[in-house]
């Protein structure tokens, strides 16, 4: 019984109020005033979340604070909420601020809220609510479900149920492709964005990734993904077996032909260029084996493997050497150990050449000394020189006949 008294009598002030302010404007709507000290924000939401709406007086001198719906009902008078709509709840309320939350918003109740002030003139301030819709999962289609390598191939990527319309990217491993973009327009401002891109594959391109991004401000990683299935000719190479060295007479070739490609090859075929095969070569499957090799089965073989793509194919050339070729021929030289034997010798010979320096620097010296032997036991100078060997008072002992 209180609480319906109190909702009578805020309900009557209301009416109280707005008579007043009737009859103090008249039927003029009510304008925003420059310099005014009540403001608000716009508000954007993704659908289903939760909205709040915040009317804030700067300086409030006991005016009452209201907040309309785009209908410009009232939502709330103050604290109190006429509008019987539940999402609409008070956060807060003081002089300053009027604080409500909507829960659950949904397309409808987007557009225009309205502050208002009771002031003299009443001031307004507005805060429109964006609703965002985020697209539905993103779906690829192709043109075709596998592609030969060489030909064109085309994805088309489509999103949904938008708003705003979302935007679209495509990505090949890690590059970026450019499509080509539509955006149509649905009910209720909602969209549906669709993208195609083309280009021509390779048989790299087997197993590819290829993502459709799509990005919205109201949802992160959508994305919808296609693997490439790309088919291509066969790649042929051919293995020697046996033997591992030089093919002489009388040995025996095994050959092995590896073909891939996509279909695996369904055909493997041994021929040789311009001749016949040895009449007594053996072919099993991808292998090839001829014994007792001669020089007349000289030439090239090829192994050709196929499949519904095409062809392709790969030459062993055959050279039959006698059956002692690569024997005794004369080993290597180890330019490593040559390299180090005349450094031995270069050292060698530059040791001796400093020991026989010094011998004959030595001997020389000794000459001299000779010559001046007696020298240290004379009284003076010219007894020294008499009495040294080689002086001139020996000449004459000394003599020397030439026949």
């Amino acid at each position: 019984m209180t609480s319906t008294t109190s909702g009578s009598l805020a309900l009557s002030l209301f009416l109280l109020v707005s008579l007043m302010s009737f009859l103090t404007k008249g039927a003029a709507e009510t304008i925003t005033v420059e310099g005014q000290n009540l403001a608000t924000d716009n508000v954007s939401v993704v659908e289903g979340e939760m909205a709040t709406i915040s009317c804030r007086v700067k300086n409030n001198d006991d005016s009452v604070i209201q907040l309309l719906n785009p209908n410009r009902q009232t939502i709330y008078f103050r604290d109190v909420r006429p509008l019987k709509d539940s999402r609409f709840q008070l956060v807060n309320f003081s002089d300053n601020e009027l604080r409500v939350s909507l829960s659950n918003v949904s397309l409808s109740d987007e557009g225009r809220y309205v502050c208002q002030l009771y002031t003299d003139p009443p001031q307004e301030a507005y805060a429109d609510i964006t609703v965002l819709v985020p697209p539905g999962s993103p779906i690829i289609d192709s043109r075709d479900d596998v592609v030969s390598e060489g030909n064109e191939t085309e994805l088309i990527c489509t999103a949904s149920g938008s708003k705003p319309a979302a935007s679209i990217r495509w990505m090949k491993g890690d590059e970026e492709m450019t499509g080509e973009t539509t955006v149509e327009e649905m009910y209720d401002r909602m969209f549906t964005v669709t993208s195609r891109v083309r280009f021509s594959v390779t048989k790299e391109d087997d197993g590819m990734p290829v993502d459709c991004v799509v990005d919205h401000p109201a949802a992160n990683d959508l994305l919808a993904q296609r693997n490439l299935e790309v088919l291509y000719k066969p790649e042929v190479k051919i293995v020697v077996t046996y033997p591992e060295g030089l093919t002489r007479e009388g040995d025996n070739l095994d050959l092995t032909c590896i073909a891939g490609g996509k279909p695996h090859p369904h055909v493997i075929n041994w021929l040789r260029v311009d001749e016949d095969v040895p009449p007594h070569a053996v072919v099993t499957g991808s292998d090839l084996y001829i014994e007792n090799l001669n020089k007349s089965f000289n030439g090239t073989y090829r192994c050709v493997a196929s499949n519904i793509i095409g062809e392709a194919y790969d030459d062993y050339i055959l050279h039959v050497y006698d059956s002692r070729a690569g024997e005794g021929a004369p080993p290597k030289l180890d330019h490593a150990v040559i390299g180090g034997v005349v450094a031995v010798v270069m050292f060698a010979i530059l040791c001796a050449l400093i020991v026989l320096g010094r011998y004959f620097a030595r001997h020389k010296g000794t000459y001299f000394t000779h010559e001046a032997k007696g020298a240290d036991d004379a009284a003076d100078a010219d007894t020294a020189i008499i009495n040294a060997e080689g002086g001139h008072n020996n000449t004459d002992e000394k003599k020397e006949y030439y026949i």
